[in-house]
Parts: C-alpha cells; structure tokens; sequence
C-alpha cells in the first residue's frame, strides 16, 4: 500500500516498515529502531500499524551496491595485503629468535678443570727476575651465564 503525497516542494511516500526497509536495504528493525528514536518521518494508525513517510532522500541510488562491493573488494585486499606483511614480519622475527637461541650454546664458556700450574719458574720479558711459579691448584670461579641465573640449571 502506497501513498504518495506532496509535502511541500517534494514527493513523499507512505509505505509500511518492511517496505522502508527494502528500499534503504536495512532490516525492518533497523526502521524500527528509527522510529523509535523519532529520525524518521512515520505515523501510526489506530490498529497499530507504522507508516514510514520516504522522499527522494531515503532511496538508494542505484550504482551504490555497486560501488560498496568494489569498496568492499578493495578494502579486502588491502587486508590480505597487510596479513602477508605481517606474516613475512612474524617469520622473520622467528628466524633471528632461532639464531640466537642456537648460538646460546657457543657464548657460554666451556666447563674446564683448574689450569694446570707451571712447575718451573717462568721469565717474562722486561723483568729483571724470573717470576716464581704459582704453587697449588687454584679453584676457578666462573660466572654462570644469566639464563641460568634465571631460569635455573
């Protein structure tokens, strides 16, 4: 059921919520939530029945679904664009994480006994007396490395 009318200098239709909603291609809660709100023109009639009142304004043109599925389209891709970058960052922070872990094993110190301790006295250069051997092994105390300071071990 269509009226139409003239109000003022346009031309308005009076149609029925899902009518309204099909032509601004909403749900009919959507209009609903509208008349609520009172952001749309409507009345109502004594049964109960909501009429919306539409006027050029309220039609969608007909090149807009068009145009939101190229915009939608475009906003895609850049998406997938942005996941590939992200993706090819993320691995490559794993590659540097892996290298680093692997090379833990060649930073650390190797477990060694005490130095063996000279059994003649040794001459150094520029001194006038030969030093004296160090007598007696001499315990070594190497710093542990600071991950198993952290994490034990």
């Amino acid at each position: 059921m269509t009226n139409r009318d003239i109000q003022g200098e346009h031309l308005v239709d009076r149609v029925t919520v899902s009518e309204a909603a099909e032509r601004l291609g909403i749900t009919p809660d959507a209009i609903r939530q509208r008349v609520r709100r009172g952001t749309i023109q409507h009345d109502k009639e004594p049964d109960g029945r909501v009429y919306v009142y539409l006027d050029e304004s309220h039609t969608l043109p007909q090149e807009t679904p068009d145009a939101l599925v190229d915009a939608l389209r475009d906003q895609v891709e850049t998406l997938k664009t942005e996941l590939n970058d992200w993706k090819a960052e993320a691995q490559r922070k794993d590659t540097i994480i892996m290298s680093l872990t692997q090379r833990i094993p060649e930073l650390e110190a190797p477990k060694q006994g005490p130095p063996e301790a000279p059994t003649e006295a040794t001459e150094q250069p520029g001194r006038a007396e030969p030093q004296p051997a160090t007598g007696g092994a001499q315990e070594a105390t190497e710093p542990r490395p600071w991950w198993r300071r952290m994490f034990g071990g």
